[in-house]
């Protein structure tokens, strides 16, 4: 990954985007070229010398079975926005301003480990289950539990996916949120983004503001 000096996280803040993961692409080279699922992940910090991302995918889908050729890749992303140039100071002064788009990501790579196993499978569906249960119950409710489905259903469920995990190997991580602008242009993009309010923008703009250069 292309990344210059001022999109360079400190590892703290790579480790909190793969602990936040959603779903990410998973891209393996095969012998019938490049393949690519996006999966639902749970990130284990514990798991090896470097961590490792957990996942499933359906018995269906033939990118579990066919051998990888080198590492696999998982691409994570967080917040993203597009960022207008009316929202730059500099602007006013000299209209050398263009477009631009900020986000964060990560390129997770390392060995590719298939898991075809019920135990296996059902401790890492619960663990996924439990972390998005936790945000999603609503006020005096309580979470759905996958103990909560019949117990011949879920065995059915299980045996439909195969579990993979990504024994992590190296990430490259980025985060572009304007560190290379001047501090009056970093100030209006998150005024800019507080202003629009489109879906993100505020995660966008609070990261924008997180890791300001000018404000450290």
């Amino acid at each position: 990954m292309y990344i210059p000096r001022h999109f360079l996280p400190e590892e703290a803040d790579v480790q909190e985007l793969l602990a936040a993961v959603g779903s990410a692409d998973l891209v393996t080279m095969t012998g019938r070229g490049l393949m690519a699922t996006q999966l639902p992940w749970v990130y284990d910090p514990d798991a090896g010398e470097r961590g490792a991302l957990l996942g499933h995918l359906a018995r269906a889908n033939e990118q579990w079975s066919e051998p990888v050729t080198g590492e696999a890749m998982v691409i994570v992303r967080g917040s993203e926005a597009y960022i207008s140039p009316n929202w730059y100071a500099s602007k006013a002064e000299h209209h050398r301003v263009v477009p631009t788009w900020n986000y964060l990501t990560a390129h997770v790579y390392g060995r590719l480990v298939v898991h075809d196993d019920p135990e296996w499978l059902a401790g890492q569906v619960s663990r996924l289950t439990d972390r998005h249960e936790a945000e999603s119950a609503r006020p005096g409710e309580r979470p759905w539990a996958v103990a909560d489905a019949p117990e011949k259903y879920l065995a059915g469920q299980l045996r439909a996916i195969v579990g993979v995990e990504l024994a992590i190997s190296r990430v490259e991580a980025k985060f572009k949120l304007s560190q290379n602008r001047p501090a009056a242009d970093v100030a209006g993009v998150a005024a800019g983004l507080d202003a629009r309010g489109r879906a993100g923008d505020a995660a966008v703009a609070a990261a924008v503001r997180r890791h300001d250069p000018h404000q450290r």
